[in-house]
């Protein structure tokens, strides 16, 4: 299976995340040519694919300006395996806690969901071929169930035998015969049952793909995979592992239940059931492995947190030992997951961190060095915040219509509200802490608070926010400087 990376060039990456990152335009770049160093390497032959590296980048700005929603992103173009972790989670060798190698497990882990959700998708078509022979079966009412075998008790008497009993008591000898079988009606009885029910099921195949009965509620027998999590203690720290039932035929193996649920539900949970059955997993977890070597993405944030270089107690005894421990895993090993082996070569890790309290040149020197390209973000003003409001595809203005609309209320702003919204942000940003694009959320929030709490039950479904009702609403919220009961 080839590697589905993007044939993009960097000017259409870029121009792909300017659909919902405002600004940046450096990062934005750095990750689009990064991205497109990868589509580059695939071209080259393999005995020169391995010598090309993956550059490494750093990016430095502060918080809320953009810097994990780029990564994430690029990884959803990509369609590459994709995590986010915070440095500050992880604790040197030694201490109880999680190592650095878990990050690179649980890449893995996405990359095998992914790959399994992929290949759940090429057999699609079979897959619910099944599945409607299953509803089918469930909704055929007419359909003559199989006899189960040997269902007589033991002892108990067969019905030729009963006939038998009853003649002898009438006098009539057995060896006469028993009462003649209408053999001939009862095949073409037969026939004929087979013929109606074949009707039946393709009507009922027919209105199943058609989606008429999908409000109908059925009994499923659905299979329950039993696959506990413990925790175990590593030489690394404290690990948790799964265990995976259904190779290892542990105690916890998979059960069948019967649940209820309308035909819309029983399509998704019969699809799940039966394209996992046809997919090779030992296959789809090799492929993943491949996927999260090749073109995982790994986003480490609060790098800046672990950049202290003196040694300390308490809480930050193993800020250096974390940086230290980074550097194989960044500069590439093996790890060894439950998929198997996982190197980390050609992980492109792109780190970041605000950077307010320590400097980048604060991180040892071994791993400033496998952190090659430095990009820095730029604090988000008033003009970003208006264009936040306005540009992207997934704007915070749209997404209160979207759930207001729910209700069967027609949320609209006026151009001058979103100014005076973006005027009051970039105004509280700076009176007190600068937390970026989240400033937006708590405006927003603080200005439609009595909406999204009467809007089940007001009767005007039109709402009109214009400029002076944000100035009257937002008025506290502006004067007072201890914003921290709105913050999250």
């Amino acid at each position: 299976m080839s590697l589905p990376i993007e044939e993009l060039t960097p000017r259409q990456i870029v121009a792909e995340l300017d659909r919902y990152i405002v600004g940046q335009n450096a990062a934005k770049k750095a990750v689009a040519v990064a991205l497109r160093n990868r589509f580059r390497r695939q071209q080259l032959p393999a005995s020169e694919r391995d010598e090309i590296l993956p550059k490494n980048i750093l990016m430095i700005g502060p918080t809320g300006v953009g810097k994990t929603e780029i990564a994430r992103r690029l990884a959803q173009l990509a369609r590459a395996p994709f995590i986010k972790v915070e440095a500050t989670k992880f604790t040197e060798v030694g201490y109880v806690g999680r190592d650095v190698e878990s990050m690179v497990r649980d890449l893995a882990a996405v990359a095998v969901r992914l790959v399994e959700r992929e290949s759940m998708e090429a057999v699609r078509a079979e897959a619910m071929t099944r599945v409607y022979d299953r509803l089918a079966d469930l909704l055929d009412e007419d359909r003559p169930r199989a006899r189960k075998r040997n269902a007589t008790p033991a002892g108990a008497l067969h019905s030729r035998d009963i006939v038998a009993k009853a003649m002898e008591i009438f006098g009539q000898k057995v060896e006469d015969g028993y009462p003649e079988e209408p053999e001939v009606e009862a095949a073409a009885h037969d026939e004929e049952g087979e013929r109606a029910g074949k009707v039946r099921r393709r009507r009922l195949r027919r209105d199943l793909e058609a989606g008429k009965l999908d409000s109908r509620m059925v009994e499923i027998e659905v299979e329950e995979a039993q696959n506990p999590f413990v925790q175990v203690f590593t030489p690394q720290g404290m690990e948790e592992m799964g265990l995976d039932s259904g190779q290892i035929g542990s105690p916890f193996g998979s059960r069948r239940s019967t649940r209820r649920a309308t035909i819309a539900e029983a399509k998704e949970v019969l699809f799940n059931e039966e394209a996992r059955k046809m997919i090779d997993r030992t296959a789809m977890q090799r492929e993943a492995v491949n996927r999260a070597e090749q073109t995982g993405i790994i986003f480490l944030d609060e790098l800046d947190k672990v950049a202290g270089k003196d040694g300390g107690s308490g809480p930050d005894v193993s800020r250096e030992g974390v940086q230290r421990d980074l550097l194989p895993i960044i500069e590439g090993s093996t790890v060894a997951s439950k998929f198997g082996p996982v190197r980390t070569d050609h992980i492109l890790f792109i780190a970041a961190g605000a950077f307010h309290m320590a400097k980048p040149s604060d991180l040892i020197p071994e791993l400033q060095g496998r952190l090659p390209i430095r990009v820095e973000l730029e604090s988000l003003t008033e003009e970003d915040f208006r264009k936040i409001l306005r540009e992207p595809k997934n704007a915070l203005t749209k997404q209160y219509q979207t759930l207001l609309k729910t209700e069967g209320v027609t949320l609209t702003f006026s151009d001058d509200s979103l100014d005076e919204i973006a005027k009051i942000a970039a105004e509280v940003n700076a009176k007190t802490e600068n937390i970026g694009a989240r400033r937006l959320h708590t405006v927003m929030e603080k200005l439609l608070e009595e909406v999204l709490f009467e809007a089940p039950e007001v009767a005007e479904k039109e709402l009109h926010i214009d400029a002076e009702m944000v100035r009257a609403r937002l008025a506290s919220l502006a004067a007072n400087v201890d914003l921290s009961r709105y913050i999250l």
